[in-house]
């Protein structure tokens, strides 16, 4: 695509007011001298008498000129050129050398260095300042074209890689001063649904507009940028997370609030916040940044439209992602093939005197909690409990008050390989699935670790010295009568919790729960001798199909 320039930066002549200029000469009438044809044309001159005075300059202000004779004691020029083009500075450096030596090796050389320009002595007074103008053209243009690498040109904030240069400088500063930084990442909502039912020229108009409530609502020292598609990250420096936090929440409710016209329609968007502070254990720009976007992740998939923090998921890091999927082992696979059903769950209107009833009745450590509907509405852990029971009146309060509203849930028909990235990915340890709405079951690390296990084995993916498995390659039979075996135990046990329910026992929970949980052991040895129920090798169909059956999601 063709860069279509400013015509104004192609024409006009940039006033010398605002340019600097280093003279470097050991001649001091020359500096004299070139110093007041340069101030007369309004320019702004400092001098200096050999290279390394030069450079002392250039790290205390980096002028916009380095004027340089070419012949120095010590440093001489064609040197002090190669040494500026060396370092990081904040800005382009326009070089216009100035010698006796006026041959064609000698000035290729010059310019092959890094010099832009060469003048011959003597020197011309109009001469030199008309190779000033063209070198101010040129600066002009650079630091144009430097604005708009930097800059999103939709929303006029900062791209990715120019946040992260400032995120990098401000974490230098962070790391001596032991103060606080934090990073926010926002997604806009459903972004994809504006653009294909309002189209990209809407998509476009609500881009800029949160792009501008950002910035209406940031302190100077703030850095945003367009982080990429509908995604915008924040750096908040001299913030901890809650402070960050708080700062989205009042950013998310303006964006909620916010109208976005155009063309006689009128739309209204919301975004997902999530939330990092750097802390000891941070180790760099990118993990802080990561964990944001872990906190966002999170956010995005329990529920949207809300504010999540790193460090309200877990105390433990995110691990990398697992390797691609070489077998096929996800395919087909759906959450309601994997899950653990869902024995029950609490009602948001129940105390938490009921609560901890269940818990300790249950045996387990956290459940689901619903509304009189049954559509999931948040969860209940132990940790919360004990964080509400500082008093005996807290017993008659109702869970609502004390559950978290923000929980990860997906639907059953969501690919069991989705569900696998995410958990590596994040620090929570488990996710909820639901049909429209309803809870009915959960798939946590461990669960993934059983049924990836279990469909490998069945597959003949693992070789028999990496599992327990080696005694049975020797005797086959031997697995067919411990399915068989299996399959009796599992028998016994549903006959037994029928009875149990048909006997009408005044305690059903620890029963039910008791029960599930050895159905689901010996539901698990059905698999792992699964692979010997064939004369030939199991396809990971077969194995699937198996593991459906088990579960009674099979037709």
């Amino acid at each position: 695509m063709a860069l279509t320039l400013p015509t104004a930066v192609m024409t006009r002549n940039v006033h010398p007011d605002n340019q600097n200029v280093l003279l470097v000469d050991d001649d001091p009438s020359m500096r004299r001298l070139l110093s007041r044809w340069l101030q007369e044309a309004g320019y702004h001159v400092r001098q200096a008498s050999d290279g390394q005075e030069a450079l002392d300059e250039i790290d205390l202000d980096c002028p916009d000129f380095l004027v340089t004779d070419w012949e120095m004691p010590g440093m001489n020029g064609l040197e002090l050129c190669r040494r500026v083009r060396a370092l990081d500075l904040s800005k382009y450096v326009y070089i216009l050398f100035l010698t006796v030596k006026s041959t064609s090796a000698e000035v290729i050389e010059g310019l092959d260095i890094g010099a832009d320009d060469y003048l011959s002595k003597p020197i011309i007074q109009g001469e030199l300042i008309a190779r000033m103008r063209a070198g101010a053209r040129i600066i002009e243009l650079e630091r144009w074209l430097g604005v708009m690498a930097r800059t999103d040109p939709l929303t006029g904030l900062i791209t990715q890689r120019a946040f992260f240069d400032a995120f990098q400088k401000e974490w230098e500063r962070t790391s001596r001063s032991r103060s606080s930084l934090s990073c926010v990442m926002l997604d806009i909502d459903f972004f994809k649904r504006v653009n294909d039912l309002h189209g990209h020229p809407m998509g476009d108009a609500v881009l800029k507009v949160i792009g501008n409530v950002l910035e209406d609502n940031c302190r100077t020292n703030d850095v945003l940028c367009r982080y990429g598609g509908e995604e915008f990250c924040a750096m908040l420096p001299e913030t901890d997370e809650m402070a960050a936090a708080a700062w989205a929440e009042r950013v998310r409710k303006l964006l909620a609030e916010t109208t976005v016209s155009l063309s006689g329609k009128t739309l209204q968007v919301t975004a997902s916040f999530g939330v990092s502070q750097r802390i000891e254990d941070t180790q760099s720009v990118e993990e802080l940044v990561d964990r944001a976007d872990q906190a966002l992740l999170c956010a995005k998939q329990s529920g949207r439209d809300r504010v999540v923090r790193f460090t309200s998921l877990s105390d433990t890091n995110a691990v990398d992602l697992a390797e691609a999927d070489q077998h096929g082992i996800f395919k087909g696979a759906e959450a309601r093939h994997v899950m653990s059903p869902m024995v029950a769950c609490l009602q948001q209107d129940e105390t938490i005197g009921q609560a901890a009833e269940f818990f300790l009745r249950s045996r387990i450590n956290s459940t689901p909690v619903v509304d009189g509907e049954g559509i999931l509405v948040g969860i209940l852990s132990e940790k919360d409990l004990m964080a509400a029971l500082v008093t005996p009146e807290c017993w008659g309060r109702p869970v609502r008050e004390v559950m978290k509203p923000n929980v990860i849930c997906y639907e059953e028909s969501t690919p069991v390989q989705t569900i696998y990235e995410f958990l590596c990915r994040v620090s929570i340890r488990r996710v909820i699935i639901v049909e429209e709405g309803r809870p009915t079951g959960t798939i946590s690390r461990g669960t993934l670790l059983r049924w990836f296990r279990n469909l490998v084995v069945s597959k003949g993916l693992l070789d028999s010295s990496s599992t327990n498995q080696s005694c049975l390659e020797k005797d086959p039979c031997r697995s067919k009568e411990r399915l068989a075996e299996t399959a009796d135990a599992l028998a016994q046990l549903a006959a037994g919790l029928k009875k149990c329910l048909q006997d009408d026992c005044d305690d059903l929970m620890p029963h039910i729960v008791g029960s599930a949980t050895r159905m689901q052991d010996l539901v698990n040895d059905l698999l792992a001798f699964s692979r010997f129920a064939n004369p030939g090798p199991v396809t990971g169909a077969e194995a699937l199909r198996a593991m459906m059956l088990s579960t009674g999601h099979a037709d």
